[in-house]
């Protein structure tokens, strides 16, 4: 069995990092008055984890396979990450041809937190390739 200290440490950091901005995203609401598990917050957060961990995961298995197709395949990821936006939030948070900043948030702040991470960790796996 190979040796995926990597897989496991990205797993490690993206549950952390998503349990301490959900945190911190509940305190800022609650502190604002607004009400914590409106806009699809959880939804959110779940779906951009399970995103970010498929679409790591994958990069990750396809690294010595795929090597100079990596980037094409963080990419389409993005574009995925995306696409489940406009389908599952964009229509109820623009259903009053507004999106205020409690519904920009639910979604971009887990977006950011695992888009940071994602693009760290896709860095250390191009850096180690033969």
């Amino acid at each position: 069995m190979a040796n995926h200290k990597l897989l496991i440490y990205f797993f490690s950091t993206i549950i952390i990092s998503l349990a301490v901005a959900f945190g911190v995203h509940l305190l800022v609401l609650d502190d604002m008055q607004k009400p914590l598990f409106d806009n699809k917050i959880v939804l959110s957060y779940v779906i951009n984890f399970v995103l970010v961990t498929v679409i790591f995961t994958i990069i990750y298995l396809l690294r010595n396979q795929f090597k100079t197709q990596l980037g094409i395949f963080f990419i389409i990821g993005s574009a995925i990450k995306f696409l489940f936006f406009f389908m599952l939030f964009y229509p109820s948070f623009n259903a009053d041809d507004n999106i205020n900043l409690t519904e920009f948030a639910s979604f971009f702040v887990p977006y950011s937190i695992c888009l940071l991470v994602e693009t760290f960790f896709v860095a250390k796996v191009l850096k180690n390739l033969d």
